[in-house]
């Protein structure tokens, strides 16, 4: 079983440590390459379809029905492939490991993600995220609702969360309350769409980029847990007192 820390740091995927929006230039550009600018219309309408019901980026359950009324097998055969082999690891934003290597001196770091069973744990072993974090990875079709299943897998005193999703960070605090530290960072095409939203309660700390946080101390932890008045973290023991 799982003994408790003073400190988790949860950490996004999808625009947060890799950049999705590329990948998804990527997809767009061979499904035109492969099958023409309307059928590559047709894909994307049915992905967000797909997501519309599910919940979640379902890319294979959308290449399937993709696939009714599509005569090129051989076509259609070869984005399995791109999907599962897509080189992941080439999407990471700049120090994203940096940050990682980097927060687990501070505590426990661990990937809460949304998305499907194959394809998301798929994505995060290629892009060498799964091994980043030794395997704590939890991937759930909508985080902010499993919560209570998070603690169990992750027990800790206090969390710090890093999104890209104000109102996923807002949805996890009103939960967590002052237990959780919310990190909203400002990348990708979810973040500039939310970026002057207002949002109850807005993010206890913004950054720009996800290597930002290689500058955060525990100093810097503490100042935010306090501000949000949690006290659990000013007598833990840290790098910085031992």
């Amino acid at each position: 079983m799982p003994t408790p820390d003073d400190l988790v740091f949860l950490l996004d995927v999808d625009d947060t440590l890799l950049d999705n929006d590329r990948f998804g230039d990527d997809l767009a550009a061979r499904l035109e390459r492969d099958f023409g600018a309307s059928e590559r219309d047709r894909y994307h309408a049915l992905y967000e379809a797909r997501r519309d019901e599910v919940g979640y980026a379902d890319y294979l359950g959308a290449l399937q029905a993709f696939r009714d009324g599509n005569d090129r097998e051989d076509q259609l055969l070869q984005m399995s492939g791109f999907l599962l082999d897509y080189p992941f690891a080439e999407r990471l934003y700049p120090r994203a490991l940096e940050a990682i290597a980097h927060l687990r001196t501070l505590g426990t770091v661990g990937i809460l993600s949304d998305g499907d069973i194959v394809f998301q744990p798929r994505k995060i072993h290629r892009a060498g995220l799964w091994d980043a974090v030794d395997g704590k990875v939890l991937v759930y079709v909508h985080k902010e609702r499993m919560l209570d299943a998070m603690q169990k897998h992750f027990p800790a005193s206090h969390y710090v969360m890093v999104d890209d999703k104000p109102k996923l960070l807002a949805a996890m605090k009103r939960v967590l309350g002052d237990r959780l530290t919310t990190v909203f960072v400002r990348q990708g095409h979810y973040a500039a769409a939310s970026d002057n939203a207002s949002v109850t309660p807005p993010p206890d700390h913004a950054i720009a980029h996800i290597g930002d946080l290689c500058n955060l101390t525990m100093s810097d932890i503490r100042t935010l847990a306090h501000a949000t008045g949690d006290s659990s973290l000013r007598t833990a023991a840290t790098p910085e007192a031992s």
